[in-house]
């Protein structure tokens, strides 16, 4: 499956659960993540979308811990199982 495909799906469901999912886009700073994922309540989520089994990029990982440093949540989604475990995740508050 492409990653484009499991994109489109996550802004899809994102945005059925009352969020939004836009393009995250940072000029001057390469690596940043795929995705802002802004959520009902004021959470707000970074994702990095991948092709099956493919792994983050080193400047993806250093943006990931640099996040997870700052207590912000990060998650790597590569699968339709991927998608439907983070839905299932923030829709509870988990995040």
């Amino acid at each position: 499956m492409r990653e484009s495909t499991l994109e489109r799906r996550l802004v899809r469901e994102v945005e059925r659960i009352g969020g939004k999912a836009p393009k995250w886009v940072s000029p001057g700073n390469r690596g940043v993540l795929d995705r802002l994922v802004i959520l009902p309540n004021g959470r707000t989520v970074y994702v990095e979308m991948k092709a099956p089994g493919k792994p983050l990029k080193p400047l993806q990982e250093k943006w990931a811990k640099t996040l997870r440093k700052l207590g912000h949540s990060v998650y790597k989604i590569d699968s339709n199982a991927g998608i439907d475990q983070f839905i299932a995740e923030v829709s509870q508050g988990e995040v």
